[in-house]
């Protein structure tokens, strides 16, 4: 994860100080700065991360429709696909996936300094599953001497911005111990409405040490997060509530149900999300909140379901302004 290279914090609080946040300089602050949700702790000026050398790097690419098929054999290949996830992230990859009522798509799945022998070995669940099945999929796989080059060539771009989020991290047992349960959730969301996608994100996070950092504690045991997408309408103000609150009340707790006491990504996730201290920041919520009083001690940062941010509601009834709760 991006948190666990920080090095060192550059900021400047809002009472104008100009501070270094390291392991060993104001540490309580680059704790939190490091995972610890939206900026409203400090203004970042800059920041110091661990570079690594660059590796040869395989990507792939995987599509397949439900199309001259049963909604059965279709999901039952998406299954097959969940149940190779572990071997995948354990190997070092990462793995983007994107469902739709009609279609999988894998965009992409890259894996530096994994041969590309090997990349399709840990496909080949899949496709061997496809081709028992005899359902038609386009496929793909390269490997190339840089990582960038590998962007390149196997990252599409997406405009996230045509959808409303929500998320749930899925713990690594769920997909382990009862993967026909999960996917039978995520054939239930998608089924709940036309035009709703879903993503997953998939990397293992597990290996860094999760005392140096604020990452929700929930990532560690995860093994993807789950991003649900509904139709987000720029000229229909009335459709975009409906859909949140479609997310918020029907669709997330499918997938709460499964993963009790779980969390979620706070980037992707619902805006509506009931208990979102627990669910985006976990046990850490207590002291990030103590971090936040005593380096903005005036709340002159402020973020939606960012640390603090119960401290304020918006008042719609004087023109959207921000308020103190009491």
């Amino acid at each position: 994860m991006a948190a666990d290279q920080a090095l060192e914090w550059e900021v400047v609080t809002a009472t104008g100080e100009h501070l270094i946040a390291s392991p060993s300089r104001n540490a309580d602050l680059y704790w939190a700065l490091s995972g610890g949700g939206g900026g409203t702790y400090a203004v970042v000026v800059s920041l110091t991360v661990k570079a690594y050398p660059d590796l040869k790097t395989s990507a792939a690419n995987l599509t397949f429709t439900s199309a001259g098929i049963s909604q059965d054999r279709f999901w039952g290949v998406v299954e097959t696909f969940h149940r190779s996830l572990p071997s995948l992230v354990d190997a070092g990859a990462f793995v983007a996936f994107v469902l739709t009522a009609e279609s999988f798509m894998l965009m992409p799945v890259q894996g530096p300094g994994i041969p590309l022998a090997r990349l399709r070995q840990l496909l080949s669940p899949t496709l061997t599953e496809l081709d028992r099945e005899r359902i038609r999929y386009d496929f793909n796989i390269g490997e190339f001497p840089t990582y960038y080059d590998s962007y390149n060539s196997f990252d599409p771009p997406w405009n996230v911005s045509q959808h409303q989020l929500g998320g749930r991290l899925i713990p690594r047992s769920l997909v382990q111990q009862n993967v026909s349960a999960l996917v039978e959730a995520e054939r239930k969301i998608i089924g709940a409405s036309p035009g709703i996608i879903m993503s997953g994100v998939c990397v293992n996070v597990s290996v860094a040490n999760p005392a140096m950092n604020s990452v929700n504690p929930y990532w560690r045991t995860s093994l993807f997060d789950a991003v649900i997408g509904t139709p987000f309408s720029y000229t229909n103000d009335t459709a975009n509530v409906d859909y949140a609150n479609l997310m918020t009340n029907q669709l997330l707790p499918i997938l709460e149900d499964l993963t009790p006491n779980g969390g979620a990504y706070l980037n992707e996730a619902d805006f509506q999300q009931p208990d979102f201290q627990q669910v985006f920041y976990g046990d850490n919520y207590p002291r990030l909140r103590a971090i936040k009083a005593k380096y903005d001690p005036l709340d002159t940062f402020y973020a939606l379901t960012a640390v603090g941010s119960e401290d304020w509601y918006i008042d719609h009834s004087h023109g959207g302004r921000l308020c103190r709760t009491s």
